[in-house]
């Protein structure tokens, strides 16, 4: 059996991942094939937590622009990551894979409330843990939920899997053709020179907490599972 390279693993996906070509809603479809990959790397006896965003149902950012109340948009974004972590939780453990939801707001009904100490119980036990909600406070996206959740639960790495992205550029490679691809960069790289990976906040985070970061393509089969293994793939972010 291969080795992984990383044991404890945060998986951060976006919301737009499992709408699919339609760009919006839910796809059960594309979710299946993400989670089939999931079990892969869950079976290999990787410990996974996930962050799941929930931009293919609302942004807050979005609701802003409209003149809403941003505090009050970026709550209707934490109730549609809840939304996209039900669905993957459903859909993973139909695949046989146990799973918990833990969210940053109350929401008793349906997932358990986030307790660090909780959460990593569950990881040792082999369950992929999903968390919602992001970090249950408005300003702060999903991004910055990962980097704090991977280190309050001590996580070897983040990966970040991008939408028919395979890495990070120098520019946008759709609006620009001289956009050039690094292989690998610093935290510090990262926020110099305003590469857009993640935010600030959480790329301040993964470099105060020694946090590497691997970027790469979710659309392209095995990708997970090729990274957990430690294969060179997109972009590896990492030191200072």
């Amino acid at each position: 059996m291969v080795e992984p390279k990383y044991k404890r693993v945060v998986l951060k996906l976006s919301g737009e991942a499992l709408a699919g070509a339609e760009g919006f809603g839910i796809n059960p479809p594309v979710i299946k094939e993400i989670v089939k990959e999931i079990k892969e790397v869950h079976d290999l006896g990787v410990e996974l937590a996930i962050v799941v965003g929930g931009g293919n149902i609302w942004r807050g950012q979005i609701g802003a622009a409209m003149g809403m109340e941003r505090a009050q948009a970026d709550y209707m974004g934490m109730l549609a990551t809840v939304m996209n972590a039900l669905a993957l939780q459903d859909t993973l453990e139909n695949l046989g894979v146990p799973t918990r939801v833990q969210t940053s707001i109350d929401m008793r009904q349906i997932a358990e409330p986030y307790i660090r100490r909780r959460a990593e119980r569950h990881l040792e036990k082999g369950r992929v843990v999903i968390f919602a909600a992001g970090t249950g406070n408005p300003y702060f996206s999903t991004d910055t939920t990962s980097a704090l959740r991977a280190a309050e639960i001590n996580a070897d790495v983040i990966l970040m899997a991008k939408n028919n992205v395979d890495g990070v550029y120098s520019a946008d490679p759709k609006l620009d053709a001289n956009a050039v691809k690094y292989d690998e960069l610093t935290h510090l790289d990262v926020i110099a020179k305003g590469l857009q990976v993640m935010d600030s906040t959480a790329s301040s985070l993964s470099m105060d907490n020694d946090i590497p970061l691997v970027v790469f393509n979710l659309n392209e089969k095995g990708n997970i599972r090729r990274a957990v293994l430690g294969e060179h793939i997109g972009t590896t972010v990492k030191g200072k």
